[in-house]
Protein backbone atom coordinates (compact mmCIF):
# COMPACT_ATOMS: atom_id res chain seq x y z
CA UNK A 1 0.00 0.00 0.00
CA UNK A 2 1.70 3.33 -0.88
CA UNK A 3 2.17 5.57 2.07
CA UNK A 4 2.08 9.35 1.85
CA UNK A 5 5.08 11.19 3.01
CA UNK A 6 5.57 12.44 6.25
CA UNK A 7 4.51 16.26 7.06
CA UNK A 8 4.03 18.27 10.00
CA UNK A 9 0.27 19.73 10.11
CA UNK A 10 -0.89 23.15 10.53
CA UNK A 11 -0.50 22.95 14.27
CA UNK A 12 2.90 21.63 14.45
CA UNK A 13 4.03 24.59 11.73
CA UNK A 14 3.24 26.39 14.71
CA UNK A 15 5.12 24.96 17.05
CA UNK A 16 8.04 24.71 14.96
CA UNK A 17 8.33 28.07 14.26
CA UNK A 18 7.89 29.36 18.46
CA UNK A 19 10.72 26.57 18.78
CA UNK A 20 12.90 28.14 16.19
CA UNK A 21 12.52 31.59 17.59
CA UNK A 22 13.03 30.26 21.17
CA UNK A 23 16.05 28.54 20.15
CA UNK A 24 17.41 31.68 18.25
CA UNK A 25 16.68 33.60 21.51
CA UNK A 26 18.57 31.62 23.70
CA UNK A 27 21.77 33.12 23.73
CA UNK A 28 20.65 36.86 23.53
CA UNK A 29 20.24 37.51 27.40
CA UNK A 30 23.99 36.01 27.77
CA UNK A 31 24.61 38.44 24.72
CA UNK A 32 23.23 41.24 26.58
CA UNK A 33 25.33 40.54 29.94
CA UNK A 34 28.65 39.91 27.89
CA UNK A 35 28.52 42.40 25.13
CA UNK A 36 25.94 45.52 25.74
CA UNK A 37 21.81 45.82 26.03
CA UNK A 38 21.68 47.31 22.44
CA UNK A 39 22.97 43.68 20.47
CA UNK A 40 20.74 42.01 22.41
CA UNK A 41 17.76 44.59 21.36
CA UNK A 42 18.80 44.26 18.16
CA UNK A 43 18.73 40.79 18.18
CA UNK A 44 15.70 40.50 19.64
CA UNK A 45 14.20 42.91 17.23
CA UNK A 46 15.57 40.51 14.50
CA UNK A 47 14.54 37.44 15.77
CA UNK A 48 10.85 37.51 17.34
CA UNK A 49 9.17 38.74 14.45
CA UNK A 50 10.24 35.19 13.08
CA UNK A 51 6.97 33.52 14.93
CA UNK A 52 4.83 35.23 12.31
CA UNK A 53 7.05 34.20 8.99
CA UNK A 54 4.69 31.59 7.55
CA UNK A 55 1.27 34.07 7.94
CA UNK A 56 3.05 37.19 7.01
CA UNK A 57 6.37 36.58 5.08
CA UNK A 58 7.03 40.08 3.18
CA UNK A 59 6.20 42.05 6.75
CA UNK A 60 8.92 39.74 8.93
CA UNK A 61 11.32 40.21 6.33
CA UNK A 62 10.71 43.82 6.23
CA UNK A 63 10.77 44.17 10.25
CA UNK A 64 14.46 42.10 9.49
CA UNK A 65 15.50 44.16 7.07
CA UNK A 66 14.61 47.63 8.94
CA UNK A 67 16.45 46.03 11.98
CA UNK A 68 19.62 44.86 10.27
CA UNK A 69 19.51 48.71 8.67
CA UNK A 70 19.41 49.98 12.69
CA UNK A 71 21.97 47.60 13.11
CA UNK A 72 24.15 48.82 10.63
CA UNK A 73 23.77 52.43 11.64
CA UNK A 74 24.40 52.05 15.36
CA UNK A 75 26.42 48.80 15.93
CA UNK A 76 29.76 48.41 13.11
CA UNK A 77 29.77 44.81 14.04
CA UNK A 78 27.81 41.72 13.70
CA UNK A 79 25.47 40.19 15.95
CA UNK A 80 23.41 36.87 16.77
CA UNK A 81 20.51 38.59 15.17
CA UNK A 82 22.01 38.47 11.99
CA UNK A 83 20.67 34.91 12.03
CA UNK A 84 17.27 35.87 11.43
CA UNK A 85 18.13 37.49 7.82
CA UNK A 86 18.38 34.43 5.64
CA UNK A 87 15.71 32.62 7.71
CA UNK A 88 13.21 35.86 6.87
CA UNK A 89 14.96 35.51 2.98
CA UNK A 90 14.00 31.74 2.91
CA UNK A 91 10.30 32.55 4.78
CA UNK A 92 9.43 34.98 1.51
CA UNK A 93 10.66 32.77 -1.26
CA UNK A 94 9.33 30.18 0.35
CA UNK A 95 5.71 31.34 1.53
CA UNK A 96 5.29 34.38 -0.28
CA UNK A 97 5.19 35.35 -4.07
CA UNK A 98 7.78 35.38 -6.90
CA UNK A 99 7.67 39.32 -7.07
CA UNK A 100 8.38 39.67 -3.37
CA UNK A 101 11.03 36.97 -3.18
CA UNK A 102 13.27 38.99 -5.82
CA UNK A 103 12.85 41.76 -4.15
CA UNK A 104 13.90 40.41 -0.77
CA UNK A 105 17.17 38.44 -2.76
CA UNK A 106 17.80 41.75 -4.03
CA UNK A 107 17.78 43.75 -0.30
CA UNK A 108 20.03 40.66 0.64
CA UNK A 109 22.60 41.31 -2.30
CA UNK A 110 22.66 45.09 -1.42
CA UNK A 111 23.10 44.25 2.85
CA UNK A 112 25.79 41.49 1.82
CA UNK A 113 27.22 44.67 0.20
CA UNK A 114 26.75 47.29 2.52
CA UNK A 115 27.33 44.64 5.79
CA UNK A 116 30.93 43.52 4.99
CA UNK A 117 31.83 46.82 4.12
CA UNK A 118 30.57 48.07 7.46
CA UNK A 119 31.92 45.01 9.59
CA UNK A 120 35.67 45.51 7.63
CA UNK A 121 36.33 48.91 8.21
CA UNK A 122 35.67 48.42 12.53
CA UNK A 123 38.64 46.43 11.98
CA UNK A 124 40.54 48.80 9.12
CA UNK A 125 40.44 46.08 7.06
CA UNK A 126 39.31 47.96 3.34
CA UNK A 127 41.11 46.39 0.30
CA UNK A 128 39.24 44.99 -1.96
CA UNK A 129 40.23 41.49 -2.23
CA UNK A 130 39.05 40.99 1.14
CA UNK A 131 35.84 43.45 0.95
CA UNK A 132 34.85 40.78 -2.21
CA UNK A 133 35.43 37.67 -0.14
CA UNK A 134 33.12 38.91 2.21
CA UNK A 135 30.13 39.83 -0.15
CA UNK A 136 30.70 36.76 -1.98
CA UNK A 137 30.40 34.86 1.45
CA UNK A 138 27.06 37.13 2.60
CA UNK A 139 25.36 36.95 -0.56
CA UNK A 140 25.88 33.44 -0.90
CA UNK A 141 24.22 32.62 2.32
CA UNK A 142 21.16 34.96 1.01
CA UNK A 143 20.91 33.10 -2.26
CA UNK A 144 21.18 29.93 -0.53
CA UNK A 145 18.55 30.56 1.41
CA UNK A 146 16.65 31.98 -1.38
CA UNK A 147 17.18 29.33 -3.50
CA UNK A 148 15.99 27.14 -0.65
CA UNK A 149 13.10 28.85 -0.64
CA UNK A 150 11.79 29.00 -4.01
CA UNK A 151 12.09 25.56 -4.25
CA UNK A 152 10.07 24.86 -1.33
CA UNK A 153 7.81 27.08 -2.96
CA UNK A 154 7.32 25.62 -6.12
CA UNK A 155 7.38 22.46 -5.13
CA UNK A 156 4.40 22.83 -3.05
CA UNK A 157 2.51 24.54 -5.99
CA UNK A 158 3.53 21.49 -7.90
CA UNK A 159 2.11 18.96 -5.26
CA UNK A 160 -1.15 21.20 -5.32
CA UNK A 161 -1.21 21.04 -8.77
CA UNK A 162 -1.22 17.27 -8.85
CA UNK A 163 -4.12 17.30 -5.52
CA UNK A 164 -6.34 19.27 -7.60
CA UNK A 165 -5.71 17.18 -10.67
CA UNK A 166 -6.53 14.06 -8.71
CA UNK A 167 -9.45 15.38 -7.59
CA UNK A 168 -10.42 16.38 -10.83
CA UNK A 169 -9.89 13.28 -12.66
CA UNK A 170 -11.38 11.29 -9.59
CA UNK A 171 -15.01 13.73 -9.93
CA UNK A 172 -15.20 13.13 -13.59
CA UNK A 173 -14.59 9.22 -13.29
CA UNK A 174 -17.35 9.16 -10.21
CA UNK A 175 -19.31 11.38 -13.04
CA UNK A 176 -18.27 8.82 -15.69
CA UNK A 177 -19.63 6.07 -13.16
CA UNK A 178 -23.22 8.17 -12.92
CA UNK A 179 -23.56 8.61 -16.67
CA UNK A 180 -22.47 4.68 -17.42
CA UNK A 181 -24.97 3.70 -14.74
CA UNK A 182 -27.68 6.01 -15.94
CA UNK A 183 -27.48 4.73 -19.48
CA UNK A 184 -27.49 0.99 -17.96
CA UNK A 185 -30.52 2.03 -16.41
CA UNK A 186 -32.04 3.34 -18.95
CA UNK A 187 -31.08 0.61 -21.50
CA UNK A 188 -32.82 -1.97 -19.04
CA UNK A 189 -35.97 0.02 -19.04
CA UNK A 190 -36.23 -0.02 -22.93
CA UNK A 191 -35.70 -3.85 -22.32
CA UNK A 192 -38.05 -4.63 -19.54
CA UNK A 193 -40.77 -2.23 -21.22
CA UNK A 194 -40.71 -3.84 -24.62
CA UNK A 195 -40.67 -7.54 -22.89
CA UNK A 196 -43.60 -6.90 -20.57
CA UNK A 197 -45.37 -4.80 -22.58
CA UNK A 198 -45.56 -7.04 -25.48
CA UNK A 199 -45.95 -10.48 -24.00
CA UNK A 200 -48.93 -8.77 -21.76
CA UNK A 201 -50.48 -7.87 -24.73
CA UNK A 202 -50.35 -10.80 -26.42
CA UNK A 203 -51.84 -12.48 -23.08
CA UNK A 204 -54.39 -10.06 -23.34
CA UNK A 205 -55.48 -10.33 -26.28
CA UNK A 206 -55.49 -14.18 -26.11
CA UNK A 207 -57.34 -13.89 -22.53
CA UNK A 208 -60.43 -11.79 -24.19
CA UNK A 209 -60.18 -14.17 -27.31
CA UNK A 210 -60.61 -17.20 -24.82
CA UNK A 211 -63.05 -15.92 -23.04
CA UNK A 212 -65.37 -15.55 -25.97
CA UNK A 213 -64.26 -19.10 -27.27
CA UNK A 214 -64.90 -20.96 -24.31
CA UNK A 215 -68.39 -20.28 -24.73
CA UNK A 216 -69.02 -21.54 -28.43
CA UNK A 217 -65.55 -24.24 -28.80
CA UNK A 218 -64.10 -25.17 -25.43
CA UNK A 219 -61.11 -26.74 -28.28
CA UNK A 220 -60.10 -23.32 -29.29
CA UNK A 221 -60.16 -21.94 -25.92
CA UNK A 222 -57.65 -24.60 -24.91
CA UNK A 223 -55.33 -24.03 -27.71
CA UNK A 224 -55.59 -20.05 -26.75
CA UNK A 225 -54.30 -20.99 -22.87
CA UNK A 226 -51.56 -22.83 -24.12
CA UNK A 227 -50.45 -19.94 -26.16
CA UNK A 228 -51.03 -18.02 -22.88
CA UNK A 229 -48.86 -19.83 -20.98
CA UNK A 230 -46.23 -20.23 -23.41
CA UNK A 231 -46.39 -16.42 -23.62
CA UNK A 232 -46.08 -15.96 -19.88
CA UNK A 233 -43.21 -18.41 -19.36
CA UNK A 234 -41.47 -16.79 -22.46
CA UNK A 235 -42.20 -13.36 -21.02
CA UNK A 236 -40.87 -14.34 -17.59
CA UNK A 237 -37.05 -16.19 -18.79
CA UNK A 238 -36.64 -12.75 -20.19
CA UNK A 239 -37.44 -11.13 -17.34
CA UNK A 240 -35.10 -13.14 -15.34
CA UNK A 241 -32.18 -12.97 -18.28
CA UNK A 242 -32.39 -9.07 -17.61
CA UNK A 243 -32.57 -9.32 -13.65
CA UNK A 244 -29.79 -11.52 -13.75
CA UNK A 245 -27.16 -9.07 -15.44
CA UNK A 246 -27.93 -6.87 -12.42
CA UNK A 247 -26.75 -9.67 -10.28
CA UNK A 248 -23.03 -10.31 -9.70
CA UNK A 249 -21.46 -13.79 -10.69
CA UNK A 250 -24.45 -13.84 -13.36
CA UNK A 251 -23.68 -13.56 -17.06
CA UNK A 252 -26.90 -13.47 -18.93
CA UNK A 253 -26.05 -15.62 -21.84
CA UNK A 254 -28.85 -16.32 -23.56
CA UNK A 255 -28.90 -15.06 -26.96
CA UNK A 256 -30.77 -11.50 -28.16
CA UNK A 257 -33.05 -11.19 -30.62
CA UNK A 258 -31.68 -10.77 -34.16
CA UNK A 259 -33.74 -9.84 -37.35
CA UNK A 260 -34.69 -13.37 -38.20
CA UNK A 261 -36.72 -13.66 -34.81
CA UNK A 262 -38.92 -10.93 -36.66
CA UNK A 263 -40.73 -14.15 -38.09
CA UNK A 264 -41.56 -15.02 -34.83
CA UNK A 265 -43.37 -12.14 -33.39
CA UNK A 266 -45.70 -12.42 -36.97
CA UNK A 267 -46.19 -16.37 -36.34
CA UNK A 268 -47.08 -15.10 -32.43
CA UNK A 269 -49.47 -12.07 -33.91
CA UNK A 270 -51.23 -14.60 -36.39
CA UNK A 271 -51.60 -17.65 -33.94
CA UNK A 272 -53.49 -14.88 -31.30
CA UNK A 273 -55.40 -14.52 -34.08
CA UNK A 274 -54.29 -10.73 -35.49
CA UNK A 275 -54.19 -10.00 -39.12
CA UNK A 276 -50.74 -9.45 -39.90
CA UNK A 277 -48.92 -9.90 -42.80
CA UNK A 278 -45.39 -9.57 -43.63
CA UNK A 279 -42.43 -9.21 -46.10
CA UNK A 280 -39.38 -10.14 -44.67
CA UNK A 281 -35.20 -10.85 -45.62
CA UNK A 282 -33.98 -13.82 -46.49
CA UNK A 283 -32.53 -15.79 -43.45
CA UNK A 284 -29.07 -16.14 -45.18
CA UNK A 285 -29.77 -11.61 -45.88
CA UNK A 286 -31.13 -11.20 -42.67
CA UNK A 287 -27.98 -13.05 -40.84
CA UNK A 288 -25.52 -10.26 -42.45
CA UNK A 289 -26.90 -7.50 -40.12
CA UNK A 290 -24.61 -6.12 -36.87
CA UNK A 291 -26.51 -7.71 -33.88
CA UNK A 292 -27.27 -4.40 -32.40
CA UNK A 293 -28.83 -3.23 -35.77
CA UNK A 294 -31.41 -5.99 -35.22
CA UNK A 295 -32.21 -6.05 -31.99
CA UNK A 296 -32.86 -2.60 -32.66
CA UNK A 297 -35.41 -3.61 -35.79
CA UNK A 298 -36.78 -6.50 -33.88
CA UNK A 299 -37.48 -4.37 -30.97
CA UNK A 300 -39.25 -1.38 -33.10
CA UNK A 301 -41.39 -4.03 -34.82
CA UNK A 302 -41.73 -6.10 -31.43
CA UNK A 303 -43.46 -2.10 -29.77
CA UNK A 304 -45.13 -0.92 -32.93
CA UNK A 305 -46.67 -4.59 -32.57
CA UNK A 306 -47.78 -3.76 -28.83
CA UNK A 307 -49.16 -0.17 -29.61
CA UNK A 308 -51.22 -1.46 -32.22
CA UNK A 309 -52.70 -4.30 -29.88
CA UNK A 310 -53.16 -1.25 -26.98
CA UNK A 311 -55.07 1.50 -29.36
CA UNK A 312 -55.57 0.31 -32.94
CA UNK A 313 -58.84 -1.39 -31.99
CA UNK A 314 -60.31 -5.05 -33.00
CA UNK A 315 -60.26 -6.58 -36.73
CA UNK A 316 -57.34 -4.31 -37.34
CA UNK A 317 -55.11 -5.34 -40.36
CA UNK A 318 -51.52 -4.70 -40.08
CA UNK A 319 -48.47 -5.21 -42.41
CA UNK A 320 -44.70 -5.21 -41.79
CA UNK A 321 -41.76 -4.86 -44.16
CA UNK A 322 -38.25 -5.28 -43.51
CA UNK A 323 -35.67 -4.65 -46.40
CA UNK A 324 -32.04 -5.44 -46.34
CA UNK A 325 -30.13 -2.90 -48.44
CA UNK A 326 -27.58 0.13 -47.87
CA UNK A 327 -29.40 0.32 -44.69
CA UNK A 328 -32.05 -1.48 -42.69
CA UNK A 329 -35.98 0.21 -43.19
CA UNK A 330 -38.38 -1.62 -40.61
CA UNK A 331 -41.75 -0.46 -41.49
CA UNK A 332 -45.27 -1.26 -39.72
CA UNK A 333 -48.46 -0.06 -40.47
CA UNK A 334 -51.96 -0.68 -39.68
CA UNK A 335 -55.18 0.39 -40.77
CA UNK A 336 -56.77 0.85 -37.24
CA UNK A 337 -58.16 3.89 -35.37
CA UNK A 338 -54.39 4.04 -33.33
CA UNK A 339 -54.12 7.70 -34.31
CA UNK A 340 -57.08 8.73 -32.98
CA UNK A 341 -57.14 7.08 -29.78
CA UNK A 342 -56.00 8.83 -26.49
CA UNK A 343 -52.56 9.69 -25.35
CA UNK A 344 -52.54 9.38 -21.44
CA UNK A 345 -48.86 10.87 -21.96
CA UNK A 346 -47.12 8.18 -19.40
CA UNK A 347 -45.83 5.38 -22.67
CA UNK A 348 -42.65 4.89 -23.01
CA UNK A 349 -42.83 2.86 -26.22
CA UNK A 350 -42.06 5.73 -29.03
CA UNK A 351 -39.85 7.20 -26.53
CA UNK A 352 -38.03 3.86 -26.19
CA UNK A 353 -37.99 3.10 -30.19
CA UNK A 354 -36.28 6.40 -30.93
CA UNK A 355 -33.89 6.37 -28.31
CA UNK A 356 -32.44 2.65 -29.46
CA UNK A 357 -32.52 4.21 -33.37
CA UNK A 358 -30.50 7.66 -32.14
CA UNK A 359 -27.89 5.55 -30.58
CA UNK A 360 -26.75 3.76 -34.31
CA UNK A 361 -27.51 7.30 -35.87
CA UNK A 362 -30.85 5.98 -37.75
CA UNK A 363 -34.63 8.04 -37.99
CA UNK A 364 -37.85 7.07 -36.88
CA UNK A 365 -41.09 8.58 -37.80
CA UNK A 366 -44.07 7.36 -36.56
CA UNK A 367 -47.87 9.10 -36.55
CA UNK A 368 -50.81 8.66 -38.67
CA UNK A 369 -50.35 7.57 -42.66
CA UNK A 370 -53.07 8.73 -45.25
CA UNK A 371 -56.47 6.88 -45.19
CA UNK A 372 -56.50 6.01 -41.43
CA UNK A 373 -54.76 4.23 -39.10
CA UNK A 374 -51.03 4.25 -38.05
CA UNK A 375 -47.35 4.21 -39.30
CA UNK A 376 -44.01 3.36 -37.81
CA UNK A 377 -40.98 3.36 -40.11
CA UNK A 378 -37.20 3.24 -38.97
CA UNK A 379 -34.47 3.68 -41.02
CA UNK A 380 -31.00 1.95 -39.29
CA UNK A 381 -27.89 2.52 -41.58
CA UNK A 382 -25.37 -0.56 -41.70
Amino acid sequence: MDRQPWRLDPRWHRWFDLLLVGGLLLPVPLLGVAVGPAEAGLSLLQIAPLALRRSRPVAVFTTVAAASVLQAVLIDQPVWGQVAFPVAVYSVARFSRAAPAAAALVVGFCGAVVASYDWLNEFDTTGWQALVSYVFFVAAIVATAWALGTLGRTRAAYVATLVERGEQIRREAEQQVELAAGEERARIAREMHDVVAHGLSVIVVQADGARYAAEHDPTIATRTLETISATGRESLTEMRRMLGLLRAGDTGTRPQPRLDDVAVLVAEAQTAGEQVEATLPEPAVAATVPAGVALTAYRVVQEALTNIRKHAGPGVRARIVVTVGRELEVLVEDDGRGAASDDDGRGLGLVGMRERVDVHDGSLTAGPRPGGGYRVSARLPL
